[in-house]
């Protein structure tokens, strides 16, 4: 009996390796529907703080992974002194991770550190997570790169998650250079999204476009304008991929919850 039950331990362990050795292509593809936007703290263009309609906004388009940017943690008063990717991570049922590229200590001892910064929210479990800071000018403020591994029914996708600087062109392309060192030739599918803060033409998207797939440009209908909110006339928020990764739809969901709209795209999971 003790025999048999060797036996029987032995093959259980060996059925999740021939599992595992199994090539990519026996297995199906994962429809991925993905959110990037740029929250402004959660202040809408009517001037109204509310991350309830955000994370409606967020329900409603039945997305798997988001990368939020602008996203306070007991920044200040501004957004109520509120851990906002707790509080979205909590309301809408997700993994989350919190790339704080902005970390003052707190206005009284004893009280959590304010920080502002990016987020990434996964249906799906985060892997690991982190935060690497991008070139900062004297005159600038600090920005990052936030990178989550994200299981995705038994697929590893690469999720970067970026808002770059806004006032200065050679910065920006530094930054944006970064981002592709850092990135690098993995073979794992990734997807970059953010604010850009430039539109498709620019060095800098250029810079990343030469070695990610414009998501919009595939898909997208329309000129895709993300700001501002109320009467958009540029496309500065972004979504884009490697191999591995098939867009099928984008779009640009209209709502006064922010100064950006949202880049909606959903994709094939190879």
């Amino acid at each position: 009996m003790r025999k048999l039950l060797t036996v029987l331990v032995g093959l259980l362990m060996v059925v999740p390796t021939v599992a595992a050795a199994q090539p990519a292509a026996d297995r199906p593809d994962r429809p991925l529907t993905v959110m990037t936007y740029n929250i402004h703290h959660g202040a809408g263009i009517d001037g109204v703080l509310d991350l309830e309609r955000i994370a409606q906004l967020i329900e409603q388009s039945g997305a798997d992974v988001i990368g939020l940017q602008e996203v306070d943690r007991h920044w200040d008063v501004r957004s109520n002194w509120v851990d906002q990717p707790a509080w979205f991570a909590k309301r809408l049922n997700m993994h989350y991770g919190y790339a704080a590229n902005l970390d003052l200590p707190p206005v009284n001892p004893g009280e959590p550190r304010r920080q502002y910064g990016t987020a990434i929210l996964s249906k799906y479990p985060i892997k690991d997570f982190t935060n690497t800071l991008l070139p900062l000018y004297p005159t600038g403020e600090q920005r990052g790169l936030a990178v989550a591994t994200v299981k995705v029914r038994g697929a590893e996708l690469r999720f970067a998650n970026t808002h770059l600087t806004s006032n200065n062109n050679a910065e920006r392309l530094e930054q944006a250079q970064k981002v592709v060192e850092l990135l690098g030739t993995s073979k794992t599918p990734t997807l970059l999204v953010g604010d850009l803060n430039a539109t498709p033409e620019a060095p800098e998207i250029k810079t990343l476009t030469a070695v990610l797939n414009d998501t919009w440009t595939e898909v997208g209908v329309g000129p895709g304008y993300t700001i501002e909110a109320g009467n958009p006339t540029k496309r500065i928020d972004f979504q884009l991929h490697s191999a591995g990764l098939t867009p099928t739809k984008a779009s640009v969901p209209v709502t006064p919850a922010s100064d950006h709209l949202p880049v909606l795209a959903s994709f094939m999971l190879h």
